[in-house]
C-alpha cells in the first residue's frame, strides 16, 4: 500500500508541475493536468485530508481558467479598438494555429484578428492594433490562468494542512 501511495505522490507531482507549465505553454492542457495531479495527491492519502468537495471546488477553478483566457482575449481586442469580427478572427486563428505547432498557436490569434479587421476594410494600422490587442489579451489570460493555478495548489495545501 505504501508503494501505491508513493507512486501516486510522484505521478501527482509530475502532473501538477506539468499542469502549471501548461498554464504558461499553449501546447499543454494546463488546467486538466494540474487538476489530475492534485487528484492523484489526494488519492495517495485515500482522500482523508482532501475530499470530494475540495476536489469539486478545484475542478471549478480549473474550468475558470478557460473562461479567464477567453475573456482576457476579448478584452484585449476590444481595448485596442478591434471589432467583433477581429475577435472571431482571433478565435479562428487560434484554432487553426493549434494544427501549425507552437508558432501557429502564438501567431494564429494575431493573424486572425488582423484578417478580421482587414475584412471590414479597416486600415492596416487599425488591424495591427487589433492584433496587438489580441497579444495583450493573451498575456493577461496567461497571467490570470497562472494565478488561478497557483491558487489551486494553495487551496490544496491549505486544506491538506488543516
Amino acid at each position: 500500500m505504501a508503494d501505491q501511495a508513493l507512486i501516486l505522490w510522484v505521478v501527482g507531482g509530475i502532473l501538477t508541475f506539468s499542469g502549471l507549465a501548461g498554464l504558461l505553454l499553449p501546447v499543454l492542457p494546463g488546467a486538466p493536468l494540474l487538476l489530475a495531479g492534485l487528484v492523484c495527491a489526494a488519492w495517495a492519502e485515500d482522500f482523508r485530508h482532501v475530499g470530494l468537495w475540495t476536489l469539486l471546488f478545484l475542478g471549478g477553478m480549473a474550468a475558470l481558467t478557460y473562461l479567464v483566457e477567453f475573456a482576457a482575449s476579448a478584452f484585449g481586442v476590444k481595448k485596442y479598438g478591434g471589432s467583433k469580427r477581429a475577435m472571431a478572427g482571433a478565435v479562428i486563428g487560434g484554432i487553426v494555429g493549434i494544427f501549425l505547432g507552437i508558432p501557429g498557436i502564438l501567431l494564429g490569434p494575431f493573424i486572425g484578428a488582423v484578417i478580421g479587421e482587414l475584412s471590414l476594410q479597416r486600415s492596416l494600422d487599425q488591424a495591427g492594433r487589433a492584433g496587438f490587442g489580441t497579444v495583450v489579451g493573451m498575456a493577461i489570460g496567461v497571467a490570470g490562468k497562472l494565478a488561478i493555478g497557483i491558487a489551486m495548489v494553495g487551496v490544496f495545501i491549505l486544506v491538506r494542512m488543516l
